[in-house]
């Protein structure tokens, strides 16, 4: 080979410039300019799955959400049982006097109304520490007539309520009721009934109805001194 084909040629070169040329890439601005354009609706959608993603790993709000749920079932759970305890304490008292003031009557042969005084004074001491003016109690003796087969008030003696008046007919459980072999009603049979009242009002309301609720106890005792228990000079045989 001779010397003179080592060295390109004029030609050579501008055909090897052309072709480079040709071959050459755009400015690199227009590729970012395009690829800009290219990945900004991708680009979208991706920030907005990161963000559903990020929301759904996000648990710092979770507590506040489940104690505003709760509270307010905490709350009514918590007055609820107050004032449902409150109540049955209040029955629970309301059985005791009526049980206390019959049985105390019945032990008497004979009471003043002194005596009778103390009964319902002592009644109210043992409600404490609820409101008494709640309480309506009345002590009555009432006579089994077996002519008529009904329970006849003899006297009646109350307190913060209306006595009953005499003879008045009074509901007696017919288990109290003795009688012979025929059923017939035996005579000389008297009660001693202890009756009391009270209208429980809630602190609240959220169970128990804001109007309050009645706790009602009936206590009957029989005279356990004599056949009956006389006031004063009632007492007779015929209850009347």
């Amino acid at each position: 080979m001779s010397r003179g084909s080592d060295i390109t040629s004029p030609i050579s070169i501008v055909a090897l410039r052309q072709i480079s040329g040709s071959s050459r890439q755009p400015p690199r601005s227009d590729l970012s300019n395009g690829r800009d354009r290219e990945m900004r609706k991708p680009a979208t959608l991706r920030d907005i799955r990161r963000l559903m993603g990020s929301l759904r790993r996000d648990d710092s709000g979770i507590a506040a959400i489940e104690f505003a749920m709760i509270v307010p079932l905490l709350l009514l759970m918590l007055f609820g049982i107050t004032d449902l305890a409150n109540y049955f304490a209040v029955d629970r008292k309301v059985s005791q006097i009526s049980q206390a003031v019959s049985d105390l009557t019945s032990r008497y042969t004979a009471v003043q109304e002194s005596d009778v005084t103390n009964f319902f004074t002592i009644a109210s001491a043992m409600l404490t520490p609820y409101d008494k003016s709640q309480m309506k109690a009345s002590i009555h003796q009432v006579y089994l007539d077996p002519n008529t087969k009904t329970a006849k008030v003899v006297w009646s003696r109350s307190w913060n309520t209306t006595p009953l008046t005499k003879n008045t007919v009074y509901p007696v459980p017919a288990g109290l009721v003795g009688k012979d072999a025929s059923g017939n009603w035996l005579a000389n049979q008297y009660l001693i009934v202890g009756d009391v009242k009270y209208n429980y009002v809630p602190t609240i309301g959220w169970v128990v109805s804001k109007a309050g609720v009645t706790a009602t106890e009936v206590a009957f005792t029989k005279p356990r001194q004599m056949t009956c228990v006389m006031l004063g000079s009632t007492c007779t045989p015929s209850g009347g």
